[in-house]
């Protein structure tokens, strides 16, 4: 399929969106919005959006991502990408275990050779098939082989992700797909994550798609935003979206001034890396209005976060009024943190807290604090 060229699937329309230099919206059919759309840019990358939204012009080669103004993605919608034909899973290759150790060894002498493996979709297919061997260091030989391959090897890997009936290959698939980082891996990726009922597969989907850097932030967003997510899907959505973390420092800003409670609290958790890697001052203000967030998570986050960076100076005077939140987890969070960053001028603040407590929960979190701290003073005031 060729940008700008329409094409169907599932009984939907769309059309791929031509390269462009300015902002303009993306044009689909008037009955059909909530699905995925693929965008290409002139440097052969490609990123996914959804009908509705506007597309940034300025950013990076390969990483065209949509403004967030309204995500429409269902994503329990069939999902969309550009790819060529694929073998049906019923006439998938198969390899006797004697095949697949002779593959192996002819792959495994042509990476310590430096040779990368033929891009052939029969060699392809038969190192995904690979995958499912029982053998893990053979998988481990047929996944390095396929991730030196690169995106010539993504239709096939992302075909055993969404179709294969042995785990072992969705597993080995997902993890393939890290090695190679290709964005239009992510719609299977996304699929992988919501609808495949092991767990392993779904937490190495997230893996993969946090691999791809700034084009996932939005599938994570939409995932955290979305109300049928379960409770496993927003746990491993935010911790892909701090894995993505400083490599997408403008989206995860838009992201911790999402309106959803969910989508905050995740880009709240993934700061740390790029206040610490970028010093990045606007992050720092993101930090501080989210202790003042009025969705109790989202301030939880924020103090948790505090105690991660190692700045007892700047962390300390924000954590100290919190110690009077009315979030029993705010109070405990704050507290720990406190701790961890040995904040011993908060020694004071925190008896005057301990003895306010009526929170037996909370009572405790306080006790150890404070012994910490104590501990703490008085190996300083020993030197």
């Amino acid at each position: 399929m060729r940008v700008g060229q329409s094409f169907r699937r599932g009984d939907r329309w769309t059309e791929a969106f031509q390269p462009c230099r300015q902002l303009q919206p993306i044009q689909g059919g008037a009955t059909f919005t909530r699905h995925l759309q693929v965008v290409g840019d002139q440097e052969g990358g490609h990123c996914f959006a959804s009908i509705g939204l506007m597309l940034r012009a300025d950013t990076p080669a390969g990483c065209r991502l949509a403004l967030r103004q309204e995500w429409a993605l269902d994503c329990h919608t069939a999902l969309i990408h550009e790819t060529p034909p694929l073998t049906p899973a019923s006439a998938a290759i198969s390899l006797s275990e004697e095949e697949a150790a002779l593959l192996a060894s002819e792959l495994k002498q042509q990476l310590r050779s430096g040779d990368r493996p033929a891009g052939d979709q029969e060699l392809i297919e038969k190192m995904v098939a690979g995958l499912g061997d029982p053998r893990g260091l053979m998988r481990l030989t047929f996944a390095e082989s396929l991730g030196a391959v690169g995106p010539a090897a993504v239709p096939a890997l992302c075909q055993a992700l969404r179709s294969h009936a042995n785990v072992t290959v969705r597993r080995a698939a997902a993890k393939t797909l890290t090695l190679i980082g290709d964005p239009v891996a992510l719609p299977d990726l996304l699929a992988a994550l919501l609808n495949d009922p092991d767990p392993v597969v779904q937490g190495s989907a997230v893996g993969a798609m946090a691999a791809t850097g700034e084009c996932a932030v939005e599938a994570l967003i939409a995932v955290l935003s979305n109300a049928e997510s379960t409770t496993m899907h927003l746990g491993l959505a935010s911790w892909g979206l701090a894995f993505v973390g400083a490599r997408a420092p403008e989206a995860l800003r838009r992201a911790a001034r999402s309106a959803d409670t969910e989508v905050r609290t995740a880009a709240i958790a993934a700061l740390g890396e790029q206040i610490q890697s970028l010093d990045d001052d606007e992050a720092r203000v993101l930090v501080i209005e989210a202790l003042a967030d009025p969705a109790e998570p989202v301030r939880a986050e924020a103090a948790t976060l505090l105690g991660k960076l190692h700045d007892p100076i700047w962390a300390s005077p924000l954590l100290q009024p919190l110690l009077r939140d009315r979030s029993d987890q705010v109070r405990k969070n704050a507290a720990l943190s406190l701790m961890k960053l040995r904040a011993m001028d908060a020694i004071t603040e925190l008896e005057v807290a301990l003895a306010a407590e009526a929170s037996d929960q909370v009572k405790p979190v306080l006790q150890v604090s404070l012994q910490q701290l104590r501990k703490h003073q008085r190996a300083v005031d020993d030197l």
